[in-house]
């Protein structure tokens, strides 16, 4: 990638180690030069090959030994969940859902327990190496919040749903809640970007997705949902409505580029066609299918359809954890076993949806996903010099197959440092987890009484 010119002062200096850019050529350069100023990413060059030109950084980072890479990026999760983690394992979706998460949703969420579980669920994903996450649940402003208190890049989403538990607004007023929200966050802050969520066609009704999803329309902000995670979706459905939960949105007007479609476990063909056809979005998050047995999208034959697919964790009380890399390395797995095809979801497919194709879900990839002249400096560098990550023969295979975020030794966000040789910097991890400890002893202690 050729370099710019530069004369005058860098923020921040990056040299050495193997760059993988992710961009549109997808490069590898070793010995790289990555200079960043203004949140944003200057120029990326060659060490050896340097046009750079008379500079000076205010902070140069030594990456030799290390990947240089973008951030990874979360396309689905509920980052307050957190709290629930460990909960309620082992139990199918249905049962796991209405018999206890509803239930603790309802009598134990709040903006204070939102933004605690949310400020440890960041310290947890800028620690495994993720700069960016879509989040969707209830009290999202107090996620924003913390987002911005950690220095991490969100898509906010707030949700929508019919069964009355949290601060879900009364149908009359969806569209004022939907609409204020995106109001109060559209230019809030440069790292926050709102967006509405319906949990499930399940859950919503007609009226409230045609109604959500027309605010998100009309502003021009993504729309998240859950869709097709399970068999007794199917079946609801064609009971409700004799449509597949895809033919469903279909009707309502409800698909298009800016739908965010979760899970996606149980799509037929004629499902695969018109969400390709309509250009919605995938969030594959397979750790979460398997835990809860809920099924496995068939991402192979979605990718063949030129459908634009990103990896999520989902929340931690499904998964139970936020590292990328774990889910990078299941979703290349998985799918390898199930078509019985060990070629299927190589390892620079899959890194390209934790990247680059993760940003195009959500609507960030002008800003994020690559590194590139010109886009926010949203970088990480992962330490090679560990046992388990020697030697390397294939640096794309390497951070699939071998790496986990607690490789990762420093986080870039918009060109701010947010972690430096496993040090948290915008975070305190004790007092964090303080927090969320207090939250989970009131639940044990509630759950014994009752």
């Amino acid at each position: 990638m050729a370099g710019k010119m530069v004369e005058g002062n860098l923020d921040i200096l990056i040299e050495g180690g193997t760059l993988i850019t992710m961009g549109e050529g997808d490069d590898i350069i070793d010995d790289p030069r990555i200079g960043i100023a203004g949140g944003r990413i200057v120029f990326v060059e060659s060490g050896l090959f340097g046009t750079s030109g008379t500079y000076r950084a205010a902070e140069i980072i030594d990456a030799r030994g290390s990947i240089v890479m973008p951030g990874l990026i979360n396309t689905h999760t509920h980052l307050p969940m957190i709290c629930f983690r460990g909960m309620a394992d082992d139990l199918p979706l249905m049962s796991w859902l209405n018999g206890h998460i509803f239930p603790a949703e309802a009598r134990y969420v709040n903006r204070d327990m939102v933004y605690a579980g949310s400020l440890l669920a960041m310290a947890e994903m800028i620690l495994s190496g993720t700069t960016t996450f879509c989040d969707s649940y209830f009290f999202e402003s107090s996620v924003a919040h913390a987002a911005m208190a950690s220095g991490m890049r969100a898509v906010v989403a707030l949700g929508f749903i019919d069964v009355q538990v949290l601060d879900s607004p009364e149908r009359s007023r969806q569209l004022e809640i939907a609409e204020g929200f995106i109001s109060r966050w559209s230019s809030r802050s440069p790292l926050v970007t709102p967006a509405l969520c319906c949990h499930s066609p399940y859950t919503c009704s007609p009226e409230t997705l045609t109604a959500v999803k027309g605010a998100a329309r009309k502003a021009g902000v993504p729309f998240v949902i859950h869709l097709a995670e399970t068999k007794e979706e199917i079946h609801l459905l064609r009971e409700r409505y004799n449509r597949t939960p895809v033919g469903h949105l279909k009707d309502l007007v409800v698909l298009d580029g800016k739908t965010m479609a979760v899970h996606c476990n149980w799509l037929d063909e004629e499902d695969m066609d018109i969400m390709a056809g309509a250009d919605v979005k995938v969030c594959h998050n397979p750790e979460s299918n398997m835990k809860l047995a809920a099924g496995m999208a068939h991402i192979p034959s979605l990718l063949d359809r030129g459908v634009r697919v990103g990896l999520g964790t989902d929340g931690c009380a499904s998964n139970n954890d936020l590292d990328m890399f774990r889910e990078m390395g299941t979703a290349a797995r998985i799918h390898k076993v199930i078509e019985m095809d060990p070629t299927v979801m190589d390892a620079a497919t899959v890194l390209r949806m934790a990247t680059l194709d993760g940003a195009r879900v959500l609507g960030l990839d002008d800003r994020t996903g690559s590194i590139e002249p010109g886009k926010e400096a949203d970088i990480i560098l992962v330490d090679l010099r560990k046992p388990h990550l020697t030697p390397v023969h294939n640096c794309r295979s390497q951070l699939v197959y071998a790496a986990s975020g607690a490789d990762v030794a420093t986080s870039i966000i918009g060109g701010k440092i947010v972690m430096k040789d496993r040090k948290l910097l915008t975070i305190d991890p004790a007092s964090a987890m303080s927090e969320v400890r207090k939250i989970a002893a009131v639940i044990a202690a509630d759950r014994i009484a009752r």
